[in-house]
């Protein structure tokens, strides 16, 4: 186990569950707000794991993973709207 999986690992413990916590716990905006973190947190951690176990296609899921989570807040943000 190297640095970059550490780092992975720490931020998957530390980042994505507390936000998974507050997007089922909280309000309909908070939630997509942790939600929206939660993408870029997992972009993170597929770079990290990428450099970690020396794999160049977790980047380029990584970087999909970027402009789904992106184009789907979007999404549901639209969604939202018409509900309010």
């Amino acid at each position: 186990m190297n640095g970059w999986i550490l780092a992975a690992i720490v931020l998957v413990l530390g980042g994505i569950v507390p936000c998974l916590v507050v997007s089922v716990m909280a309000s309909l905006m908070e939630g997509l707000v942790a939600l929206e973190l939660t993408g870029v947190i997992s972009v993170l951690v597929l770079l990290l794991l990428a450099e970690g176990f020396q794999r160049q296609p977790l980047v380029d899921v990584a970087l999909a993973l970027a402009l789904l989570s992106f184009v789907g807040s979007l999404a549901f943000v639209r969604y939202m709207e018409r509900e309010i």
